[in-house]
């Protein structure tokens, strides 16, 4: 006797009653109400494979998560495949001191955390698409690790299209360089504006109905749910590791621009993620923060920073994690702190770690170590292992470093590779009209 398994239904976050199929969320991206895809119900994984996950691998406990999720959206032989092509590189918890360790999330082949989702999604929209089937165009805003993660996730994937949309002058030369020099079916656009712009003409063009008439539209920034689904597997899998070690609580320190990262440790924490606390870490675009310690949420014009793949003045994914908590913004303060750094005390964090540890961070690594000691003065007596997330390798931010430091920072090679490739790529102002006749020529 078959039994049928409910696939995973969505709503959106401007109606409750809307439902959408997994398939229907990862190619439109974005609900015609311009809220964001979220699960009807946040599944928890069988406390037995919780007590047991240090036994278990990255790409096990990938897959178990996703089964867990998605239900039968994806037959378990062809989900296992794919969870194994995407999450095919380690995510290291790297131990700095006895309560103090750095989780790496740059060891996948753009050399950020974006990697995770980025791979998962691709896999997932080649998974659906069928052959003879309109061009998917994926369109991306990104201040960083997005766009070199996207284009390295997609490129050559059959009847996909991508443009990728960046802030121009705002990017190091390698994040330059990772936009810039792919071809094929990937192409980027140098916006003359910040990230904020970029992000704002993406969801111009879904809310368009002359674009929307012409092309199969969907995005790939941390709006997809295919996009947060897989970034719960860093977290889960670093968890695992720390139960090994001996500990039982862990702190997440969180590098947080757009939220989709820390949003994905809380979906990870609704699904049974034994996680003592959550440390939201900001540079100068503190919105959350200041809702946090205020109870008003107001937006700002983003502010350049050197940890610029956090330069988000109005973070989107922030809507799914009040969606997580029913709005109740006294749960997520008793579950989140959130702590904001200048970027003078961001330069000191990164010349601390490394005369403490002998250990290289990024600037958006620096000040996610920031707020974890921030938090370690306020709970002198917390015995829990304290982990923050380093989202990118130090490579991809030389301009920011001492000589001392940057002589330390030995290159992968994907980037020698990509220094002999040529500058593909075209310049737009900021205005809707350019970026609509853009894609319509």
């Amino acid at each position: 006797l078959k039994i049928n398994t409910p696939k995973m239904k969505l709503y959106s976050t401007n109606n409750k009653d809307l439902r959408a199929s997994f398939q229907e969320a990862v190619f439109n991206s974005m609900p015609q109400d311009k809220g964001l895809y979220m699960p009807t119900e946040v599944p928890k994984l069988e406390p037995e494979f919780i007590d047991n996950i240090e036994t278990y691998t990255l790409p096990e406990i990938a897959y178990q998560i996703a089964s867990t999720l998605l239900k039968d959206e994806i037959p378990s032989a062809d989900l296992k495949a794919l969870v194994e092509e995407a999450a095919n590189f380690d995510a290291p918890v790297v131990k700095l001191d006895d309560e103090t360790f750095v989780l790496e999330l740059f060891h996948g082949p753009s050399l950020a955390f974006k990697d995770f989702g980025a791979r998962f999604m691709s896999r997932v929209m080649a998974y659906f698409l069928k052959d003879g089937e309109q061009l998917l165009d994926v369109l991306v805003a990104t201040s960083v690790h997005t766009g070199g993660a996207v284009a390295l996730g997609f490129l050559g994937v059959p009847n996909t299209r991508v443009t990728i949309l960046f802030p121009k002058g705002k990017v190091s030369e390698l994040q330059r360089l990772q936009l810039r020099t792919n071809s094929k079916n990937i192409r980027a656009i140098a916006v003359d504006g910040t990230f904020d712009d970029c992000q704002t003409l993406v969801k111009q063009a879904f809310a368009d109905n002359e674009l929307n008439a012409r092309f199969r539209l969907t995005s790939a920034n941390s709006i997809n749910i295919a996009r947060l689904i897989p970034q719960t597997f860093y977290y889960f899998n670093a968890y695992a590791q720390m139960k090994k070690q001996g500990f039982k609580d862990v702190v997440f320190s969180v590098p947080s621009g757009n939220f989709g990262n820390i949003g994905a440790g809380l979906l990870a924490y609704k699904m049974g993620l034994p996680v003592k606390q959550f440390i939201a870490a900001t540079n100068a675009n503190d919105t959350v923060p200041r809702f946090l310690a205020t109870g008003v949420y107001e937006t700002k014009p983003s502010v350049q920073t050197y940890a610029n793949a956090m330069d988000v003045g109005a973070p989107c994914n922030w809507v799914r994690i009040m969606d997580l908590f029913k709005e109740d913004r006294n749960a997520i303060k008793a579950l989140v702190k959130a702590y904001r750094f200048t970027d003078e005390e961001t330069l000191a964090g990164i010349k601390e770690v490394f005369e403490k540890f002998d250990y290289v961070a990024c600037p958006h690594t620096a000040i996610a170590y920031l707020a974890t000691k921030t938090f370690a003065k306020e709970n002198p007596n917390d015995a829990s292992a304290k982990v923050f997330l380093s989202t990118a390798h130090a490579c991809k931010f030389p301009e920011v470093f001492p000589a001392n430091i940057l002589a330390k920072i030995s290159l992968p090679a994907q980037v020698e590779t990509l220094k002999n490739n040529p500058e593909l790529y075209d310049e737009l102002g900021k205005d809707f009209e350019s970026f609509k006749a853009y894609l319509l020529a």
